[in-house]
C-alpha cells in the first residue's frame, strides 16, 4: 500500500501525489478553468507530461530561482513532455476553457 510522505503546502507541486520512492515522486495536477495552485517550490528537477486541456500558465513569484521570471502562458499539446530544472517558486494557472491535466515526474536524485 502506498503511503504518501508528509509534505508542506509549498512542497505540493501537484494536486495529488500518486507515487513516491527514494528516487521519484509522481504527481497529478488537475485544474478546472480559472483555477490556480497554491504557491509551491520546485526543489528538484522534474518532467511535465501534458494530458489534456487547452491553455496553461505559470505565474512566477518574485523570489523564484528559476530562469523563468515572467508570466508564461502556452497552448496545451497532449503528450508534450517538458523537462524543467529545479528552483521555480510559482503558481500554476489554468488559463483555458477546458479542464487541465498533467503528470509531473519529480526527480529526487
Amino acid at each position: 500500500m502506498f503511503m504518501p510522505a508528509k509534505l508542506s503546502p509549498r512542497e505540493m507541486i501537484g494536486t495529488k501525489l500518486l507515487m513516491e520512492n527514494d528516487r521519484v515522486r509522481i504527481w497529478e495536477l488537475a485544474l478546472q478553468p480559472g483555477e490556480r495552485t497554491t504557491l509551491h517550490e520546485h526543489e528538484h528537477d522534474y518532467v511535465v507530461v501534458q494530458v489534456h486541456g487547452d491553455r496553461v500558465a505559470v505565474e512566477p513569484h518574485p523570489d523564484t530561482k528559476s530562469i523563468y521570471k515572467r508570466y508564461q502562458e502556452e497552448p496545451v499539446i497532449p503528450g508534450r513532455s517538458i523537462y524543467v530544472e529545479k528552483g521555480g517558486l510559482e503558481v500554476a494557472y489554468n488559463s483555458g476553457n477546458a479542464p487541465y491535466l498533467e503528470l509531473i515526474v519529480e526527480l529526487k536524485d
